[in-house]
C-alpha cells in the first residue's frame, strides 16, 4: 500500500514539473488517500498484532 502511495506521489511530482496540473492534482489526491489507508491499516495491525493465545 505504501509503495502505491509513493508511486502516485512520484507521478504527481513528475506531472507537476511537466506542467500537467490536472494529472498532478489527481495523482496527489490518490497518493493522499492511499497513504491514509496505509496508516490506518498499519495502526490496526500494531494494535491487533500478536495476541497471546491461551
Amino acid at each position: 500500500m505504501l509503495s502505491w502511495a509513493i508511486t502516485f506521489l512520484v507521478i504527481a511530482l513528475i506531472a507537476a514539473v511537466l506542467g500537467f496540473g490536472g494529472v498532478a492534482g489527481a495523482a496527489a489526491g490518490f497518493a493522499k488517500i492511499l497513504f491514509a489507508v496505509f496508516l490506518v491499516l498499519f495502526i490496526v495491525s500494531l494494535v491487533m498484532g500478536r495476541r497471546p493465545t491461551v
